[in-house]
């Protein structure tokens, strides 16, 4: 019998955390570097949250996208962020990859983020969302709420506004623009659209 050992990985990205951060949008961790177009959050061409974001707040799935590069637009998206108050982080600091993939489904937590640092670093932030399940179910853990339903929202004891948002990964089998409308309800709640 074989035992297999799976390397620990640590969280390649530092926090984006803009000045005046009011929502913290945390993933579960980025996939493998060899999916990644860029060297920042959501990196991989797949994926829709860079899509979202652009139908959001420039009315075009496209406009994040350097179709020519095959790459996001990195420069124009920090530059979102920052005129927005989006953060972004992901919700496991350290993990293992039990497949060698991306899948939540085979990724476990080692070590969580440090979400009370985190967010001692946003005065002005209040609101936290999760994309998808695997998120949702740290953020509980840590801060001890029940995990909300796709869309809804729960209130911790400290006073946070804690969203569960639908994944953002292709595999999830929702349209991006009913994916696009979940994330307009968040980002309003919060005055960041």
């Amino acid at each position: 019998m074989t035992n297999i050992v799976h390397e620990i990985e640590k969280h390649p990205w530092e926090p984006f955390v803009p000045s005046d951060a009011r929502v913290l949008i945390m993933g579960t961790f980025p996939p493998g570097n060899h999916r990644w177009s860029m060297d920042f959050y959501y990196p991989n061409p797949t994926n829709d949250f860079w899509r979202i974001m652009g139908l959001l707040y420039l009315g075009d799935k496209n406009a994040l996208y350097d179709a020519g590069r095959k790459c996001f637009d990195l420069v124009r998206i920090k530059a979102l962020l920052e005129e927005h108050g989006i953060a972004l982080n992901d919700t496991g600091y350290k993990v293992r990859r039990l497949k060698g993939n991306a899948s939540d489904k085979f990724l476990e937590i080692v070590e969580p983020v440090d979400l009370h640092g985190l967010l001692g670093r946003m005065p002005g932030c209040r609101t936290v969302a999760t994309t998808g399940e695997k998120a949702a179910s740290v953020v509980a853990g840590l801060t001890d709420t029940d995990i909300p339903r796709m869309g809804q929202y729960v209130e911790s004891a400290d006073g946070l506004t804690i969203w569960r948002m639908p994944s953002t990964s292709r595999a999830y089998p929702m349209p991006l623009e009913r994916k696009a409308d979940f994330y307009a309800t968040l980002l309003h709640s919060c005055s960041a659209l």
